[in-house]
């Protein structure tokens, strides 16, 4: 494996040093500690402390327990790459935007990419992303062949599936409460090209719309759907489904795909200006533009994967009170009533906003806390109201009811009983954890909520 010991194109001219004002998440509700930055994440690891990387976890699972927070972003560094293999080698704070424009001009990418580029490899370990992939290629995780971590009583550790493999698979969705992640291996895929075959359809209603997704997902790699989840009566669930795979040379451009020109929301959005009545005129063109019916053609990783990305601080677009994306999975056990009362009971509440994803998910992967499992994902911004956490009470009693559960990198006001009702595997974990950190110092804002944590932290 090829070594190299160059810093990557995040500079750090661009980053901050030293302890930083309150961190704030990116739903923007609660901020709270400081940010520690530095190179060497061995040194600052030397006393237990929660570890973040961008901050786009939406709620309070990257926000200290305590007063610090060790931010990542400045060790970034590839340490060895295999370009017969695809093996990489980094330290935690490597972007997969980075990754991408270092890898993706030589035919690698990452096995498994959530919505955005803007993650680091640690968070990517620590939330165990998934992607549209995740019916054939399940979480991030899988794909993971070693971790360097820094545990609680001080020790350096490699971790792997095989060596220490409890808290390999503790570690992997497991929220950083198990110890600092310090390096990643990984085996990244091999692409035919740098650009994508996609097809997008317009489907009339929430039935027709899962059963097209399953449908095409037997078939196609990458798969998700967008749902117009403010209309009510027969067309509930209306949307689009978008599949594709990448494409083969014979079908894509001869020249490299251009990276998307970034633009940013400049101001808060003012409190009014996403209500009902603008929302439902957003869904209501997005949903008639599309025609016809059927599309398809070559789009860029970017886009079809990406789309966000383009538009920087797109969370200020929810208003300084900000939002939370309440992200569940429904069982396909729990059959397509379940989906259906799900969607009746979201559009009731009156408080989705115009961004609903649906994606299928394939079966439960090895890590304790790992989010889904075959079923139905589907994940709504919510703006932040008086009365949000009763909204998400009331989705999750139903969640529980089937079976399902929440995303912990998308939670915010998930209670302590509500979580432990929707996780069986979290006497597991907390068994796990109790062997590697008795003391239970890495501690975040959300383990102080969902695990009863002490909120004085470990600094």
């Amino acid at each position: 494996m090829a070594s190299t010991g160059l810093r990557t194109t995040e500079s750090t001219a661009l980053a901050p040093s030293g302890d930083q004002p309150t961190i704030e998440p990116w739903g923007r509700i609660g901020g709270r500690g400081v940010e520690r930055f530095g190179e060497d994440l061995e040194r600052l690891s030397a006393e237990p402390t929660l570890c973040r990387g961008l901050g786009r976890s939406y709620g309070d699972s990257s926000l200290p327990a305590g007063p610090i927070a060790i931010n990542t972003t400045l060790a970034n560094r590839i340490l060895a790459w295999d370009p017969q293999t695809g093996v990489l080698r980094a330290e935690a704070g490597l972007s997969l935007y980075t990754m991408n424009r270092m890898l993706l001009p030589h035919g690698w990418f990452s096995p498994v990419s959530p919505g955005t580029q803007f993650v680091t490899l640690g968070g990517m370990v620590a939330s165990d992303v998934h992607g549209k992939n995740h019916h054939v290629a399940g979480c991030f995780g899988h794909h993971v062949r070693a971790l360097r971590m820094r545990v609680a009583d001080g020790r350096l550790l490699e971790v792997t599936q095989t060596q220490h493999a409890d808290l390999f698979w503790a570690t992997v969705g497991g929220m950083g409460w198990t110890g600092a992640i310090l390096e990643v291996e990984v085996q990244m895929t091999p692409v035919p090209s740098p650009w994508i075959e996609q097809h997008t359809e317009q489907v009339g209603d929430l039935e027709s719309l899962v059963a097209r997704l399953k449908e095409v997902s037997r078939t196609w790699p990458m798969t998700m759907s967008w749902i117009d989840c403010l209309k009510r009566g027969k067309h509930m669930g209306r949307g689009i489904v978008y599949y594709g795979r990448w494409a083969q040379p014979d079908l894509a451009p001869k020249t490299f795909p251009k990276w998307n020109a970034e633009v940013a929301v400049p101001i808060d959005a003012p409190s009014w200006a996403l209500n009902p009545l603008t929302m439902g005129l957003f869904n209501f063109g997005v949903y008639r533009s599309h025609i016809p019916r059927h599309k398809h053609g070559i789009v860029t990783p970017e886009t079809f994967y990406y789309p966000l990305d383009r538009v920087l601080d797109w969370n200020r677009a929810y208003g300084k009170s900000g939002f939370t994306q309440y992200q569940c999975v429904i069982p396909d056990a729990a059959g397509m009533g379940a989906v259906v009362r799900f969607m009746e009971a979201l559009t009731q509440t009156g408080a989705a906003s115009f961004l609903c994803v649906m994606k299928d998910c394939g079966p439960e992967g090895q890590g304790l806390l790992s989010f889904p499992t075959k079923g139905t994902s589907i994940a709504v911004d919510i703006p932040v109201k008086s009365g949000t956490a009763e909204v998400v009470a009331t989705l999750n009693k139903l969640v529980i009811g089937v079976g399902g559960r929440v995303y912990l990198t998308k939670d915010r006001f998930t209670t302590a009983d509500d979580f432990a009702a929707m996780e069986p595997r979290l006497d597991a974990f907390r068994e796990a954890r109790a062997k590697w950190d008795p003391q239970l110092r890495f501690a975040s804002a959300q383990s102080v909520r969902l695990l009863g944590d002490s909120p004085s932290g470990a600094a």
